[in-house]
Order: C-alpha cells, then sequence, then structure tokens
C-alpha cells in the first residue's frame, strides 16, 4: 500500500487519512518516521503495542488542530521505535507474556498458615 503523509491542507482530516493505515510500515511512513524493515519486521507488534502505550499516557489531544496531533503522533511513534532500535522486545518487555517469569511476590497471612 502506497501511503502518503498527513497534510493540514488536505481535503480529509487527520482521523479520516489515518483511517486507511493497516500496518506498521503504514503508519512509520504516514508520519514519515524513517525506520530499517528489519527492525519492524521482527518488533512491528512490540511497537505498535508501545506506540498505544505512549498514546495513552499523553491523554486526550482532541483539544489540539490536526497539524500539531500529527506532530505528537510522529514524536511518539518516532519514540516507539527508536525503543527497539536500542533494545529489543525481550528487554522491553511490552507484553505480559515477557513479564510473566518477574518474580512474584505475594501476601499470606499469620491465619493463613495457622489454618
Amino acid at each position: 500500500m502506497t501511503v502518503q503523509g498527513f497534510s493540514p491542507d488536505s481535503d480529509l482530516t487527520l482521523d479520516e487519512a489515518m483511517e486507511e493505515l493497516v500496518s506498521a510500515e503504514d503508519f512509520l511512513d504516514f508520519f514519515a518516521v524513517p525506520f530499517a524493515q528489519g527492525v519492524v519486521h521482527i518488533n512491528r507488534l512490540h511497537i505498535m503495542q508501545r506506540y498505544h502505550d505512549y498514546l495513552t499516557k499523553a491523554g486526550s489531544l482532541d483539544a489540539h488542530d490536526d497539524a500539531a496531533r500529527a506532530a505528537i503522533y510522529r514524536q511518539l511513534l518516532a519514540r516507539a521505535y527508536q525503543d527497539f532500535v536500542d533494545s529489543d522486545a525481550q528487554t522491553e518487555k511490552v507484553f505480559k507474556v515477557f513479564r510473566m517469569h518477574e518474580p512474584q511476590t505475594t501476601f499470606v497471612s499469620i491465619d493463613q498458615l495457622l489454618s
């Protein structure tokens, strides 16, 4: 799929333009984030989940116009991508499966021990 980046001069709103994006590569191309295909191929789900996490932490961006939102989205996507250039999925632990083997703490009351 050929993706064109967002332009505030477009007839489409940012949300409308983003409706056609279906892959990590589409998002990276749309927001003009340079990327290495090898990094995306191995980490696409992790990158997109991290991007989602960053968007969630950013909170509502509805008060911003499309150009400002596009700049914020680009910055957060670039940051999510860079996380996996500098590290790997197992180290970043984006998904629960990577956190399952970490030590767990459990509280056991004295009453439970005496029963």
